[in-house]
């Protein structure tokens, strides 16, 4: 069996830890270099419910999309969340790794997973790496649609493929305007306005919309918008990295069994929908 140093340096060469942003914590969090590693857990949130899922699955080492330790800290004690988590793992000799942005970016990264999980043909990167000589890498992708579908339908087509959340899906634009080109970016994407409506698509399909990046992207184009629940876009990473790791796996004789976390650990857990669904401009709250 390889050991983790072995795997590490496997998972960095998937996505190196320097493309990461600057201000992101990627990385081994805890684990031993020589410990031996036999399963794999794959999971978008360091939290305790996945920390005790690796352990009950005998998993050898977690790797998560986001940080435990995004801001730094001075202590691990168990009285607090992220120190739990930290001691649950360790006395189970679990290993923690974090690929984040430098996930995001990689080709094929946290994007091209989410446009594969709605059958989205990709042509290129929204934000390409410039230290890409073949134009691969990079944030977000631009898609096209097989065939042209309506905001409602396409909004229906991600509300299906991706997991199940208490949001579900919002769109903001024309249910009946016809989308033939899309722009996905998985995770918070109300940044990348400019270089979406630059790219020319119908709509945008990310996360995390607030209200006045939406309301003057609206007032500007008639870019239509899809905003699904964070942890939804950046679910199918989960998958797609495992794929991989499955791949270099079989490569290297090591015989790893890979698996991946469909625990939802969005942190929304009901939505309470109007009785009704009024005009742009009624608010009086008067039946129809």
């Amino acid at each position: 069996m390889p050991r983790l140093s072995e795997v590490i340096a496997a998972l960095d060469a998937l996505w190196p830890p320097e493309r990461a942003e600057q201000w992101d914590a990627v990385g081994t969090v805890c684990g031993d270099p020589q410990a031996e590693v036999r399963r794999v857990l794959f999971a978008v949130d360091p939290v305790q419910e996945v920390a005790e899922e690796a352990v009950e699955l005998g998993a050898d080492l977690l790797v998560t999309h986001h940080p435990l330790y995004l801001r730094g800290t001075t202590t691990v004690a168990a009285d607090t969340f992220k120190g739990r988590v930290v001691h649950t793992l360790i006395k189970a000799d679990i290993a923690l790794h974090v690929a984040h942005t430098n996930a995001d970016t990689a080709d094929p990264g946290v994007s091209d997973a989410l446009a594969g999980a709605l059958d989205l043909r990709i042509t290129g990167p929204l934000v390409p790496d410039a230290s890409d000589p073949q134009g691969r890498r990079g944030l977000g992708r631009i898609c096209v649609l097989d065939h042209p579908e309506t905001l409602r339908e396409f909004a229906a087509r991600a509300a299906a493929r991706l997991p199940h959340t208490a949001q579900g899906v919002r769109i903001a634009g024309d249910p009946e305007a016809v989308i033939r080109t899309v722009a996905v970016s998985g995770g918070s994407g109300d940044s990348l306005f400019s270089q979406v409506r630059a790219a020319g698509v119908d709509a945008f399909l990310t996360a995390d919309l607030r209200h006045h990046p939406v309301s003057e992207a609206r007032e500007t184009s008639p870019l239509a918008l899809v905003d699904a629940a964070h942890f939804a876009t950046e679910w199918p990473w989960c998958e797609q990295a495992a794929a991989q790791l499955d791949a270099l796996s079989e490569r290297h004789g090591w015989g790893l069994r890979t698996h991946v976390s469909h625990k939802v650990t969005d942190p929304w857990t009901a939505h309470a929908a109007s009785p009704r669904t009024p005009s742009r401009h009624d608010y009086s709250g008067a039946p129809n």
